[in-house]
């Protein structure tokens, strides 16, 4: 089957749902945060008139125009959080799950030890590999899927860790493992629905979470301020409900992006491109993040409906994009 060819298609504000009822200037805040770092000259341009531009709504129209891009797929949006755990800077009876930085043989040796070989044969014990413990294995578990997330201690203080690496191996679902087993419908599948099982099931659950090969490791990343987001991939932090991962083949980081994400709860929103995600693949695919905590991830896990989503280009870049549609 031949791949489908990407489109472009140049649209007038005017075919933004709901565009005129933004908060522009929430998000030329968000952009300002990142176009810094964006190198070619007309976004360094764009930047500059950025930094001063009084009226958002009118930057954005003025200095951009929506492009929508296809590839074939049908739009998907989703939603990702920032997971707040309970840990120790050392082991307790209570906190004695570690969070691990990345052994160095782990980057060189491609794939390195399974999840199960990794914690149960004591390699990574007693090397000061250890960056926190917590006192959930279910949460560092999903700590883990999410890449990034806080670390509360007792006595107030946080500490915040992003990804530092995997083990090389491909990650397996465990959500699709308990529908393969019929545990459960697919509908019925969620974040929470799996803590809960592994909860009531401990020596099942861990059997479960063992069925997931990769394994990510952390770094530090305690000089973003806590009541700062956590940083994404352009190493700046991502503001909650304003920033969004998408796929760079297709997105470019930093780009504003007009979200119309259909479902239950529609958003109708201007949004910034700033993180990127494994599973966030195709022109019309991206990820909104909705903040820190559990109620932030509540309302993620909610998120899985359809929509499209168009990139703000400057100008002349485009309109360069015209030749390559095709007709």
């Amino acid at each position: 089957m031949a791949e489908t060819e990407t489109s472009y298609a140049i649209l007038g504000f005017e075919d933004l749902r709901g565009w005129q009822d933004d908060d522009h200037a929430a998000a030329l805040t968000t952009f300002r945060n990142t176009c810094g770092d964006l190198k070619e000259p007309d976004w360094t341009s764009l930047c500059s008139v950025a930094a001063d531009a009084g009226d958002a709504r009118q930057f954005f129209e003025l200095f951009f125009r929506p492009v929508l891009i296809r590839d074939g797929a049908d739009g998907l949006f989703t939603g990702y959080f920032e997971p707040e755990l309970d840990g120790s800077p050392v082991p307790t009876p209570r906190f004695r799950h570690p969070v691990y930085k990345m052994p160095p043989e782990a980057r060189v040796n491609r794939p390195w030890l399974t999840r199960r070989e990794m914690l149960t044969s004591g390699v990574m014990r007693g090397r000061g590999l250890e960056i926190a413990w917590v006192d959930d294995p279910v949460e560092l578990f999903f700590l883990q899927v999410q890449g990034s997330g806080r670390i509360r201690y007792p006595d107030g203080r946080y500490v915040r860790v992003g990804y530092g690496g995997f083990n090389g191996h491909t990650y397996r679902s465990i959500g699709q493992e308990l529908v393969r087993r019929g545990t459960y419908q697919p509908h019925q599948v969620s974040a929470q629905v799996i803590k809960n099982w592994v909860r009531r099931n401990p020596a099942a659950g861990q059997e479960l979470l063992f069925h997931n090969d990769s394994y990510v490791f952390f770094r530090e990343v305690s000089e973003v301020p806590a009541d700062r987001g956590p940083l994404g991939a352009m190493n700046r932090s991502i503001t909650t409900m304003r920033s969004i991962a998408v796929d760079p083949a297709y997105t470019p980081l930093g780009a504003p992006v007009w979200i119309e994400k259909e479902g239950q709860a529609p958003i109708r929103r201007l949004m910034i491109a700033q993180d990127t995600g494994s599973a966030i693949k195709g022109a019309q695919r991206a990820d909104i993040f909705f903040g820190t905590g559990d109620q932030a991830g509540r309302q993620a896990g909610r998120i899985k409906d359809p929509g499209r989503l168009v990139v703000l280009m400057p100008i002349q870049r485009a309109y360069a994009l015209l030749p390559d549609v095709v007709q």
